[in-house]
């Protein structure tokens, strides 16, 4: 198999679960597919809604001294937890990651899945995730952490797709160049002149922020005025085509 790199999966942190969870299936049209008992092991709890191909992730501490309940403090709540890569070989990214001084935070392997987790203090704004699932490299196809039948959870009649994720940072610039070098993305443009890595199936577009942030989240959605009535119902903060939950900003597109 050639060498590939797509987003496989954002995790946003929550203080707890629920309402969160709920929130989000209710209002983008989304369905859960799975909660891991794996993740307990790191005193967290999780739920997963498919997003077409893009699985959307809450976690939340249900122990003190957790390292998500630490992020959640360092950062007033704000700001997205982690952004997953599906490659070819998560090793080797993580190799080169720790060539450029960015640390291996944690290694998971559950066959046929294999992850390397590099730490978020030197990924700067979230943790960076490579993984790869053995003899399935289909969109489609086997993922363990979104549990044994992910794909029989896909809607579309609401929430199209997962299309861009924003990162804020006070030096866009050099957070996007880091970025890239750890996956493998050159920076481009977007329409907006801003910093971006566009992969194949979504891209990460760099603002100017005061703080290293996963900031927001782009949706593909049939209906924005359906949607943003959903969020307003929900008692989230609306704005313009868009609205604030679990610490990001989800903005719609039709």
């Amino acid at each position: 198999m050639a060498g590939y790199m797509r987003l496989r999966q954002i995790c946003l942190v929550a203080p707890h679960l629920e309402p969160v969870i709920s929130d989000i299936a209710a209002i983008m049209g989304l369905n859960e597919c799975y909660r891991d008992g794996n993740v307990a092991k790191y005193g967290l709890e999780n739920a997963l809604l498919p997003v077409d191909t893009i699985l959307l992730e809450v976690v939340a501490p249900f122990q003190p001294g957790t390292a998500a309940g630490r992020f959640i403090d360092k950062n007033s709540g704000r700001g997205g937890y982690m952004a997953i890569f599906c490659c070819d070989d998560p090793d080797a990214y993580g190799k080169r990651a720790n060539a450029m001084g960015v640390r291996t935070a944690n290694v998971i392997t559950h066959a046929p899945y294999h992850g390397v987790q590099l730490h978020p203090r030197d990924c700067r704004a979230a943790f960076i995730e490579f993984n790869h699932t053995t003899g399935s490299d289909d969109v489609l196809g086997t993922y363990p952490p979104a549990g044994p039948d992910w794909q029989k959870s896909i809607r579309k009649d609401v929430t199209l797709a997962l299309t861009d994720v924003e990162m804020e940072s006070p030096e866009p610039e050099v957070l996007a160049a880091h970025w890239g070098k750890i996956v493998g993305v050159d920076v481009s443009r977007n329409a907006g002149g801003e910093p971006e890595l566009k992969l194949t199936n979504a891209s990460f577009h760099f603002v100017k922020g005061p703080a290293d942030l996963m900031s927001g989240l782009t949706f593909k959605v049939a209906d924005i005025a359906k949607v943003l009535g959903a969020a307003k119902a929900k008692g989230c903060k609306v704005s313009g085509e868009g609205f604030d939950l679990c610490g990001v900003r989800f903005s719609l597109t039709a």
